[in-house]
């Protein structure tokens, strides 16, 4: 019922519902695409490890030419591991996973990508189109730890989603044109 009661709410309020309840403490980043930009507002109180782990990043220019690599319409756009030629790059160990956090998986959040290894994040990240309350925790279900949410840009994010696709190097989902993080910035 809870669920329900969320996604209904989700679908009522504007994105900003989370940032609202934000502190002053909790950067706000910039992700500069050949698309367009969308600026985020991340969640360090919320998700601790996590922004610490996606600002390493950031501040050491991981990012820098990277690509949005699986766009999947009315679902996600994920990025943050991948060249434009589907290149994987090398990262740093995994961080424990956050979910518990009680962010949910809705339309304008950034939470990180992993594997079936709860405890794998490292760079990647998806920023959720839609709503996706079965990406949360729950008993049973370790999720996927949300640390943000779009503030600006979720148009860029809408379009970004619209790009045909196709499978490369084995993989689905591979945006036939490749959509390149130009870089991603912490704003002043």
């Amino acid at each position: 019922m809870l669920r329900i009661l969320l996604l209904a709410l989700s679908l009522l309020l504007p994105p900003l519902a989370i940032a609202a309840e934000s502190t002053a403490n909790n950067p706000r980043i910039v992700i500069e695409t050949n698309e367009g930009d969308i600026t985020l507002q991340l969640f360090a109180d919320k998700a601790p490890i996590t922004v610490a782990n996606f600002l390493d990043y950031v501040d050491s220019g991981f990012y820098k030419g990277t690509i949005f690599h699986r766009i999947i319409p009315n679902f996600m756009i994920q990025g943050g591991g991948f060249t434009p030629d589907m290149k994987e790059k090398e990262t740093r160990e995994p961080i424990a996973n956050e979910s518990k956090n009680r962010l949910h998986n809705t339309r304008g959040t950034i939470a990180m990508a992993r594997t079936s290894d709860p405890d794998s994040a490292t760079s990647q990240f998806f920023i959720n189109q839609r709503t996706n309350l079965r990406l949360d925790w729950a008993p049973g279900n370790e999720g996927y730890t949300v640390f943000g949410e779009v503030i600006q840009g979720m148009d860029i994010v809408d379009f970004i989603a619209t790009t045909p696709t196709k499978t490369a190097g084995g993989m689905g989902n591979v945006p036939q044109q490749a959509i390149i993080i130009t870089d991603i910035l912490r704003q002043p």
